[in-house]
């Protein structure tokens, strides 16, 4: 039975912490709430202790200054948990104070908390960090405070995030493999050219007879990386400063971006991705009172996609005009046809705000059916690259082999 690590707050305000056997994290919460306590952080003791350790570790000169985005959707939900509970902001703000694993979290609720104090809102306290909220986040708590429901914004916040999050990791997840694949393939074919090339270059040397052109090829192309490897260094270089500079420019930015989004597969994905992202931004915002104008503005920012992006001012300035959200998306000509339809339903039915969000799951579902299509594209096509490769190298080396024995029966 796995050991489950718990912090809590007691009725009287007092933070506890400890362990508990149970089958899962949901026993443990039904009986730190039976006995008053109000759960606040529940994970399986061995994570939990990696997480501290880990944190311990990366202290000193190597300790992140950053506050992640794992960490403020920890800290959200936190405070939800307190404020649903009936704390006061001030000492909900306190409690978390204490209990925050490393000193940037810590100095950033201590920096928020003193604003509280002073009597400026919540929303207010956290403007002055905006490195570490973005503006859906700090629209979504004054959503909160003008409705007086701020509990309830934060865990839709925390929802959103973790929502996010998991689209996050799905892509990540998904790239690795092909990305090994892609690193093995090229260690493979530099290693046979820097030491088993060589090998025969002597005895071909030895032969004295003019080499077939593959064979010259491929001891060209192993004296190379022999000797001028430093040049494919500065060349690899150069490559990633000029596309990081191709792509921190805003016109060929866009260049670049229309040319990704009309890749087969690949500029499916990244559509799919970026409609997902504007829909579930969107629709969450108007869920809690944030008006179709000011949302679009702020969900405008989560796509990714240059062209998108710019599509999108333009049913911005459409939008400005009263002529809705449906039809300038249609007129745009870039948004599948599925999702505008759905928009102009809710537009037409007074659910839009649902209708968004329906929108946001399904993109969800398709762009993760999408990447496993790609992926599954991917690896055949580099395990054949891959190996016609080094087929190439070993039957530059055959001819030559061949030739040579040719010469000497000759």
């Amino acid at each position: 039975m796995p050991i489950y690590a718990y912090k809590a707050v007691t009725g009287a305000g007092e933070v506890v912490e400890g362990t508990m056997d149970a089958r899962t994290d949901s026993v443990v919460i039904e009986r730190l709430q039976s006995t008053g306590h109000l759960p606040i952080r529940v994970t399986e003791s061995a994570a939990d202790a990696g997480a501290q350790a880990a944190a311990k570790s990366s202290g000193g000169l190597f300790q992140s200054k950053r506050v992640h985005r794992g960490e403020v959707m920890e800290l959200t939900r936190e405070l939800a948990t307190l404020l649903h509970a009936g704390l006061p902001l001030d000492r909900c703000l306190d409690i978390m104070v204490g209990m925050a694993s490393r000193a940037p979290v810590a100095e950033l609720l201590a920096s928020i908390q003193a604003e509280v104090r002073s009597g400026a809102p919540l929303s207010v306290a956290l403007e002055k960090h905006k490195n570490v909220f973005d503006r859906f986040y700090l629209n979504m708590i004054r959503a909160g405070e003008a409705g007086g429901a701020l509990d309830v914004v934060l865990f839709r916040l925390t929802d959103f995030m973790e929502r996010a999050k998991e689209l996050r990791e799905t892509v990540t997840s998904a790239m690795i493999y092909p990305i090994i694949l892609a690193c093995v393939s090229v260690l493979s074919v530099l290693l046979l050219l820097m030491f088993v090339v060589p090998q025969f270059t002597q005895m071909f040397d030895q032969a004295g007879k003019s080499l077939p052109v593959p064979t010259q090829v491929v001891i060209a192309a192993g004296n190379f990386v022999r000797k001028d490897w430093w040049m494919i260094l500065i060349g690899v270089t150069a490559v990633v400063w000029l596309m990081r500079a191709q792509l921190s420019n805003p016109v060929s930015r866009l260049r670049w971006d229309r040319w990704f989004l009309g890749l087969p597969l690949f500029g499916e994905m990244i559509l799919k991705l970026d409609v997902a992202r504007l829909t579930r931004t969107l629709g969450t915002l108007i869920e809690n009172g944030v008006t179709l104008l000011s949302g679009l503005s702020i969900a405008k920012e989560t796509v990714g996609n240059a062209v998108l992006r710019e599509s999108l001012d333009q049913v911005t300035a459409s939008l400005r005009e009263g002529k809705g959200l449906g039809k300038p998306l249609m007129q745009t000509g870039l948004f599948p046809k599925l999702a505008v339809h759905m928009v102009m339903v809710g537009e037409e039915t007074g659910r839009l705000k649902e209708l968004l969000i329906q929108v946001a799951n399904v993109y969800d579902r398709e762009a993760q059916t999408t990447i496993k299509r790609l992926l599954a594209l991917m690896e055949p096509i580099l395990i054949l690259t891959l190996g016609l490769m080094i087929g190439g190298i070993i039957m530059s080396i055959l001819l030559a082999i061949l030739s040579v024995n040719n010469l000497a029966f000759s």
